[in-house]
């Protein structure tokens, strides 16, 4: 009987203690289960460039642990470092403008790319760094730029606006009124095709891996078979070089 207490308390501790070991075996797992290698993945980012922002959406499949391939699609604003928001100090409620602009531009870029592990992000948790590069098609489209022009009406001897495509020749800071409606010239787009290199790091961080963020800085090139025409009193470039920093949220799944 006297062995019997002695063995009870130890038979306890030991069914305790594996029920304990099979508790943490079973949170690890379901943890490591977590981040197991999905091998697709589609995700989407906010770009912000040194010429603008943009949108991008990436869907890849993983040929390894460590390399990854992805196809991506941009769409993206194009900005001349030389533009400087103005305003007409002559006349009451008019709307800024960029004086000199002639056309906005907008780019679409379609192409694959790679990533490489540098490091992996342990199941707890952490931060995985990939480098990556990429490559493909390019287009930019010019959207010309309409303005509201202030004009004598000589039937009236009164002020009107008129809206008027930009023409450095006629339009000046003291007849310009403002900017024109943003919808104004869209059926006017013109395509200049080109290429695109890009290249950076990718940073993806957090605790569940079927659900990354991601941030991501890099830079990129866009080059034209003709040069693309922005300021008036500019001459057009043909390539366009940019740093950007995106940010974004995406899905692994099999």
């Amino acid at each position: 009987m006297n062995r019997f207490f002695y063995l009870f308390p130890a038979v306890l501790l030991l069914l305790f203690s594996k029920s304990d070991l099979h508790a943490q075996v079973d949170e690890e797992y379901d943890s490591i289960a977590d981040n197991v290698l999905f091998r697709k993945e589609m995700n989407g980012s906010l770009i912000i460039h040194s010429n603008g922002w943009g949108l991008e959406f990436r869907a890849g499949r993983n040929q390894s642990i460590f390399t990854k391939w992805m196809f991506e699609a941009n769409l993206l604003e194009m900005k001349d470092s030389k533009e400087i928001k103005s305003i007409n100090p002559f006349f009451t409620n008019t709307r800024s403008y960029y004086y000199g602009k002639l056309n906005a531009i907008y780019m679409i870029r379609a192409g694959a790319g790679q990533q490489r592990m540098l490091n992996r992000k342990p199941y707890f948790g952490g931060v995985e760094l990939r480098l990556f590069y990429s490559g493909g098609l390019s287009v930019a489209f010019t959207k010309p730029v309409y303005l509201n022009i202030i004009k004598l009406d000589e039937s009236t001897y009164r002020y009107i606006t008129v809206t008027e495509r930009y023409d450095p020749e006629n339009h000046f800071p003291d007849n310009i009124y403002g900017r024109a409606s943003f919808t104004k010239g869209f059926n006017q787009l013109k395509p200049y095709p080109g290429i695109y290199l890009k290249t950076g790091l990718n940073v993806e961080f957090g605790t569940i891996n079927q659900k990354p963020k991601t941030v991501e800085a890099g830079i990129a090139l866009d080059v034209f078979a003709r040069p693309v025409p922005i300021m008036a009193f500019r001459d057009p470039s043909q390539f366009f070089f940019t740093l950007y920093l995106s940010a974004g949220i995406g899905k692994r799944y099999d």
